[in-house]
């Protein structure tokens, strides 16, 4: 295998190429198709899941698992960093989870309730998998780019995600909505159609992990192993990761900006992440849609407007924030969000669906850049930004697993996941309280 030196053309396109392979799960499975099979699982009205001796709700269930796998991922990232660190090859780490998730993907075909721990399983092995590569991923590009290419790399990463995610999930959705054009047997009935597209359901999930592992060989083939941090004693490296979190965090009492900006990117971030990662749960369930395949096609139009639509969000956030100011900025997509809740509450028609989905996906393309960059601007100048940066990620990861739990408690014990987005309002308007204590310019006292 040829070195390539940092800076090198053909490593940094190496590495942005893992986005194209990956970006998949997240478009696919998380947000896609997999909500709308997990959905189709279960007759209308009757929404329970028979799991250790006890009745959970489905959308619930989804809820603890998808924040269980998040607090592990939360607490073994950076044990594992220090490890990949102290071998000197993260490579093999992010092999290792790309393969879990990419296996767990194609697992996902014989979901069914019948079969619901080992279901589940490959639901946790797909999850873990791609945020558990994203840590040496990330981990990577201060080794493979200098700091005035980071940016620039990054964002190419970004386009490949995005670009290889929605050409799969075109062929994906076309195989759902057509599945005889592509040799499924329809049959004459609607019973039979539906069976077909479900059959097709569970053939795309085999397509996300073949293209996730398929294209990531490029990237493994190009990347080196990693750099060896030297002879330090085991226990020590192995520790460094949380070590750096929390001298990160004993270095927050001597900036109060980037505290309390902190403190209210917690709040709000559990949030806006739980919105993400449910909204199609919500609208499947929530939404009187008529028939099965007007859900499907429904659901579908929803996602690709919120695809598209953050794309305009994200270009409309950055030019206010230049105008108006960051905190400024992030106040108005926080009410936004707030009012989103309030009236998410009350939507049950697929046209009201789509008028929500259109305006998360303005504040959504927004709100994740723009507080990862305000963060950015609020760091001291001469500290480690990595070190940050990885406070940065633990602290939106925990967010998202208390978000997902309280989530789920409120969906099982009121029986509605309406009852769940209308609490969240709380999470907005105490971000609100919390951006408007940020002092505007940096203050080093606590």
């Amino acid at each position: 295998m040829q070195n390539f030196v940092k800076g090198n053309k053909k490593l940094l396109n190496a590495w942005a190429f893992y986005d194209w392979a990956n970006s998949v799960y997240t478009l696919t499975i998380a947000s896609t198709i997999f909500p709308i099979f997990y959905g189709s699982l279960f007759l209308k009205g009757h929404y329970m899941v028979s799991i250790f001796g006890t009745e959970v709700k489905n959308t619930a269930l989804i809820s603890f698992v998808t924040a269980f796998t998040f607090l592990v991922v939360s607490v073994i990232s950076p044990l594992l960093s220090g490890i990949a660190d102290y071998i000197g090859n993260k490579k093999a780490f992010m092999k290792f989870f790309c393969y879990l998730g990419g296996f767990g993907c194609i697992g996902l075909y014989w979901f069914s309730l019948d079969r619901i721990y080992l279901s589940l399983l490959f639901y946790f092995f797909g999850l873990i998998g791609y945020w558990g590569s994203l840590v040496f991923y990330n981990s990577y590009l201060p080794d493979i780019a200098y700091p005035e290419q980071q940016d620039r790399v990054s964002a190419k990463g970004f386009s490949m995600g995005y670009i290889g995610s929605v050409i799969l999930l075109l062929v994906n959705l076309g195989m759902v909505m057509y599945p005889d054009f592509f040799g499924f047997d329809i049959g004459t009935t609607e019973a039979t159609r539906d069976a077909a597209s479900i059959s097709a359901m569970r053939v795309s999930f085999i397509t996300v992990g073949i293209w996730w592992i398929l294209f990531s060989q490029y990237t493994f083939r190009v990347l080196p192993k990693g750099y060896p941090k030297g002879n330090k004693a085991k226990r020590e490296v192995f520790l460094n990761g949380f070590k750096e979190l929390n001298k990160v965090w004993n270095g927050l009492t001597s900036n109060l900006r980037l505290k309390r900006y902190l403190y209210a990117f917690f709040v709000y971030s559990m949030a806006v992440q739980t919105i993400m990662l449910v909204a199609t749960y919500f609208g499947e369930q929530e939404i009187d849609w008529g028939s099965d395949l007007d859900k499907r096609m429904g659901l579908i139009v929803s996602i690709l407007v919120i695809q598209v639509l953050a794309i305009l969000g994200a270009v409309l956030t950055s030019r206010a924030s230049k105008r108006f100011g960051n905190i400024q900025t992030l106040l108005v997509i926080n009410f936004v969000w707030m009012c989103l809740c309030f009236y998410g509450y009350f939507i049950t028609t697929p046209f009201q669906f789509y008028i929500t989905a259109g305006s998360v996906g303005l504040v959504m393309g927004g709100i994740q850049a723009l507080s990862r960059s305000t963060y950015s601007k609020f760091l001291p100048e001469t500290q480690d930004t990595t070190s940050y940066f990885s406070f940065f990620d633990v602290t939106e990861k925990i967010g998202i697993v208390i978000g997902m739990v309280i989530y789920g408690l409120i969906d099982q014990i009121t029986g509605s996941m309406r009852n769940s987005i209308l609490f969240l309002f709380i999470f907005f308007f105490t971000g609100i309280v919390l951006l408007l204590r940020v002092p505007r310019n940096r203050i080093n006292t606590a």
